[in-house]
């Protein structure tokens, strides 16, 4: 017994020195989840090399039995976050060790509706696979998949073959270059995918699930186009044998970057309507760009995280910019340019060196530093030190000496004052990002426009026309958002004007902001119901609803069967709004009630089930069932949705009444939810 506390002791005092001296080299894995139980069952062949004579090295492991182990060489044992492999370990030799082990993984690993996927971002994938959490040491993962037949299966780098073993399918992968362990991942799921190749040959694998088909196209718009972009923007080779995009259902995050197959959340998953409204374009790319950013090159730690997402987040811009034009660049520089002042302005800015930054300093804060220090050096030198910088450390850590070096080496500029503005500052530097946004007349035009809202009518009406008829949608928009509040006869023409545009986010202003809508316009506004775009329709019908009770149902069975987004928007709002209007019949009311209660059910994906509740709540529709998969949602893996929930119901508990009923419903639920209310009200 003291012997071994004195073991575990050691081991705990010794665990960050021990770890220089062992260099893991690759990890080839069988991995299968087991939905029912929620377990992780896996077989490891790991390889090594020893720097220094050690007695012992390890792997993270969150909470993992080992079954057995079957290498003389090596002794395998656990504590409550590692798995410790003990020998005599020679300096600079190789060993190799080989277990087998089980795990029920609290987090990184989820089984969600019928799919199972990871999320290994930080420090997470030691919760599903022995790895090393930190990411400075790289290793070739050649990850395999034990999956029911029925299932297809998705992994880090080229599917060699899939077997069929133990009444299920064998799914082998293949990596030719190591990563950090974040960046290790697998989904399982029904899906189906179409094969597409970049200029230089890479195969892009974009999958989607069965039901989704036609919406393959318009989700993945543009990809071929991105990925030769940036080959040719970034002047290295895309690093990897493949690429795939698997859009995973009630995803934590809006992407990423698993290396060769990003995963990213199916409420990206659009037609082509759904496309001008929440398209994929920008996730696509900056996802992308980690490739490269992140993956190829890994900071060796967080105080250098703006080298992943500043990186991805400007690179990305500069793929729209490709895509959409100059406008829109200057358009979306110019809104993080305002978020990133507010925030200054507010005493809340932060150094982009700043290892507990916040994700618009990463992300936003860095792609500004890049914006500005390649108009200081000129494209030419930017590119050539991104260049020089990657190939140098390719498959390697960095810091951002390491960036500076690079760029420095290519230019004869002193950059000392860029380094402290935009690296070391806390402000944001507003009057300089306002010189570099002012290069851009659409960026003048709009803040020319913009200057109009504190004049009087009478004296920016004609401005205000120039600029719908110029039709640009953000200055369109801008003049439009002008025109609430004013009285509507002596803006008719301007709404007119707007309308005859065609422009889809001209038409969209006119929908969220024109409110009442005065009769003499109802056939006009109507006209929106039409326009492709979901985001539109959804306002258009609703304020329709409002304005004119006795043309309810006529709206409602023009919008009957438009579904929206994948989060269903419209559906579920027309759903709602019939249960309120007189023309429907009882028996119908009953079926549409019905449908829109199944809606909080576990089998949609949270966006749904959020929006159901809420419009459930609103109209006082909490039935048993709701009101189990309300407690169901309460343990929800995603935390927004999860606590949006859990508010939710505590205030339905307000109500003893309400109270009493849910516990004589304890009795149905599950276990998890049963010791949530437990846990969370004290109930026996």
């Amino acid at each position: 017994m003291y012997k071994c506390f004195l073991l575990v002791l050691l081991m705990s005092f010794g665990l960050h020195a021990q770890q220089d001296t062992v260099d893991f080299l690759a990890m080839e894995a069988v991995i299968e989840p087991i939905k029912e139980t929620k377990m992780v069952l896996g077989t490891v062949r790991v390889s090594f090399e020893t720097l220094r004579a050690t007695d012992s090295v390890y792997l993270d492991a969150q909470n993992f039995q080992v079954l057995e182990s079957a290498m003389e060489s090596v002794t395998v044992s656990t504590a409550s976050d590692k798995i410790w492999l003990t020998g005599k370990f020679q300096p600079h030799k190789k060993y190799t060790a080989f277990f087998t082990y089980q795990a029920v993984p609290k987090q990184s690993l989820y089984f969600s509706s019928d799919q199972i996927w990871t999320q290994g971002q930080g420090k997470y994938t030691s919760h599903w696979l022995p790895s090393v959490d930190s990411m400075t040491d790289k290793i070739e993962f050649d990850i395999s998949v034990l999956a029911p037949k029925e299932k297809s299966v998705i992994a880090n780098g080229n599917l060699l073959s899939v077997t069929e073993t133990k009444g299920k399918n064998l799914w082998k992968f293949d990596m030719k270059h190591p990563m950090s362990s974040y960046l290790v991942a697998l989904a399982i799921g029904d899906f189906n995918y179409r094969q597409i190749h970049s200029g230089s040959g890479i195969p892009i694998q974009l999958y989607y699930e069965s039901a989704d088909s036609l919406k393959a196209e318009p989700t993945y718009r543009y990809t071929r186009e991105i990925i030769d972009f940036f080959e040719k923007k970034i002047g290295v080779a895309y690093p990897w044998q493949v690429y795939k995009q698997v859009p995973i259902r009630d995803f934590l995050y809006a992407g990423m970057e698993n290396t060769t197959c990003t995963f990213f959340s199916a409420a990206f998953v659009v037609d082509s309507i759904g496309f001008a409204d929440r398209n994929y374009v920008n996730v696509n790319a900056h996802e992308l760009a980690h490739q490269w950013f992140g993956n190829l090159i890994t900071e060796t730690e967080e105080v250098h995280h703006w080298l992943h997402e500043g990186f991805a987040t400007y690179y990305a811009l500069l793929a729209e910019k490709e895509l959409f034009g100059d406008d829109y660049f200057y358009w979306k520089l110019y809104n993080t340019a305002e978020q990133l002042k507010n925030s200054s302005d507010q005493g809340k800015g932060e150094r982009l060196l700043d290892a507990k930054a916040s994700s618009l300093t990463y992300y936003e804060k860095g792609a500004w530093a890049l914006h500005i220090l390649k108009e200081k050096i000129g494209d030419e030198a930017f590119r050539n030190a991104i260049k020089s910088y990657l190939n140098k450390f390719a498959f390697q850590n960095v810091t951002t000496e390491d960036f500076l070096v690079a760029v420095e080496h290519e230019t004869a500029i002193d950059l000392s004052e860029w380094k402290e503005n935009w690296l070391e500052q806390t402000a944001f530097k507003a009057e300089e990002a306002y010189q570099s946004l002012m290069r851009s007349q659409f960026i003048q035009r709009y803040l020319e426009t913009a200057t109009f809202r504190s004049v009087p009518l009478t004296e920016k009406k004609l401005r205000l026309k120039k600029a719908i008829v110029a039709n640009n949608d953000f200055i369109g928009q801008e003049a439009i958002y002008q025109l609430a509040g004013e009285p509507f006869e002596e803006v008719r023409e301007l709404y007119e004007v707007a309308l005859g545009t065609q422009n889809i986010f001209i038409r969209q202003a006119i929908a969220l902001s024109l409110d009442p809508i005065p009769e003499s316009f109802q056939s006009q506004y109507a006209a929106l119901l039409s326009d492709p775009s979901y985001l539109t329709q959804e306002a258009a019908l609703y304020n329709l609803w409002v304005n004119f009770p006795e043309k309810r149902k006529m709206y409602l069975d023009q919008m009957e069967g438009v579904v929206g987004f994948q989060n269903m928007n419209i559906r579920l709002l027309w759903l709602s709004l019939t249960l309120y209007t007189d023309e429907y019949l009882i028996p119908e009311k009953a079926g549409y009630s019905n449908e829109l209660q199944n809606y909080t059910s576990p089998q949609y994906s949270y966006e749904i089930r959020e929006k159901a509740f809420e419009y459930l709540y609103s109209m006082n529709l909490f039935t048993d069932r709701v009101l189990e998969n309300l407690v169901n949602a309460c343990s929800h893996h995603y935390w927004r949705f999860r606590d949006a929930a859990r508010k939710v119901l505590d205030e339905y508990l307000k109500d003893d009444l309400h109270e009493k009923r849910l516990k004589e419903l304890m009795g149905q639920l599950g276990e998890i939810e049963k010791q949530y209310l437990q846990h969370k009200y004290n109930w026996q």
